[in-house]
């Protein structure tokens, strides 16, 4: 089978977010949008294919592999979808600029700046740069950081798919870290960090993880944190962490790769990734390239569960093998080890030199 044409007007695609946006959502009419989500959804993954090639291209360029940059790309969750249509009134499901997410985690800064500019600096890239979102030189408020793309496919050769558009994430090791650590907290601590509504202490804690992460990286702090001494950022990170048990409580969320029910075959074009968030469960389902219809229906009907109250979390990405999906969706297999090393030292060695 080939990829996913839209079949649906811009106008249909609008409708059906709309489905989505209404609080409290009509379940009826939501369950008959989502075939319309989950084609115009569909069909972003061509768009994405050539994305990832052409980044693949660029990190062997510099010299980077898939084992040192490992490369993750993925089709946005409906709950996702929701969260940000509901989150922002004029956000349209047929304008939204990340249906389709690339991302690229590197092992540095200096790497992480020169991936940057072989797009940013390119003589010849036929695709429509939209936006340019720094959030490594200008961390947001909450510490997220990250260099964001966002393109607008053009090619005469595939018009169907004229207008879609591609994020591009580009993080390094410890930023990608931070994040999986919100994404893991967002999951099982019922918090709401990633939709801007986190708890006061949660909110303060990875706005100090990041500064101290930002430190250590040389770059710029979050805003509320810029003049700060290190020590004192990592006095306030260790008080905190020990109020709220940080690290305890993510090592406990941790899942090993055999508590795995379905074990997906070891290298697929896709890979549906369902997270059971009652009872910490996880299960992969592969499918070849050939069977991306099937992945598509599979993801559907995960979705269809997730509607109907299920706590089900679903996504399908795709790409390499289990083992390379774990390094760049580690907060599907709860893998916050990275982010777990790194706070546990700096408030280690506080506590240390504090007695």
């Amino acid at each position: 089978m080939g990829f996913v044409r839209p079949e649906y007007s811009r106008k249909q695609v609008e409708r059906a977010g709309d489905a989505l946006r209404q609080s409290p959502m009509n379940i009826d009419k939501v369950v008959d949008a989502i075939p319309v989500i989950s084609n115009w959804r569909a069909a972003h993954a061509y768009p994405l294919n050539t994305f990832q090639a052409t980044l693949r291209h660029k990190l062997k360029s510099l010299g980077m592999d898939a084992k040192s940059a490992p490369v993750g790309q993925r089709l946005k969750r409906l709950p996702s979808i929701v969260m940000k249509l509901q989150r922002f009134d004029q956000m349209s499901l047929a304008r939204m600029q990340d249906i389709a997410g690339l991302r690229a985690v590197v092992p540095s800064t200096t790497m992480l700046r020169a991936i940057s500019r072989s797009y940013l600096e390119a003589e010849r890239f036929p695709h429509e740069l939209r936006t340019v979102h720094d959030y490594v030189q200008e961390p947001k408020s909450d510490g997220y950081r990250s260099i964001h793309l966002v393109y607008r496919y053009q090619n005469p050769r595939a018009p169907a798919y004229d207008g879609l558009h591609v994020e591009l994430q580009l993080r390094t090791k410890v930023q990608h870290a931070w994040a999986t650590a919100v994404e893991t907290v967002d999951t099982f601590a019922n918090s709401a960090i990633k939709a801007g509504k986190p708890t006061p202490m949660w909110k303060e804690f990875f706005q100090l993880a990041s500064a101290a992460f930002a430190f250590t990286e040389a770059q710029p702090l979050p805003a509320a944190y810029r003049g700060m001494p290190l020590i004192d950022i990592v006095a306030k990170l260790s008080s905190v962490e020990a109020q709220l048990n940080v690290i305890k409580r993510l090592r406990g969320f941790s899942i090993a790769a055999d508590k795995i029910q379905r074990g997906g075959r070891g290298i697929a074009a896709y890979h549906l990734v369902v997270l059971n968030t009652e009872y910490f469960d996880l299960s992969i389902q592969s499918f070849p390239e050939r069977e991306l219809d099937q992945a598509t229906d599979a993801y559907q009907r995960a979705e269809e569960r997730t509607a109907r109250g299920e706590p089900i979390d679903a996504v399908l990405v795709a790409g390499g093998s289990i083992e390379q999906l774990k390094k760049t969706y580690p907060n599907y297999f709860l893998d916050t080890s990275v982010f777990v090393r790194r706070v546990s030292t700096l408030c280690n060695s506080f506590r240390r030199s504090a007695q």
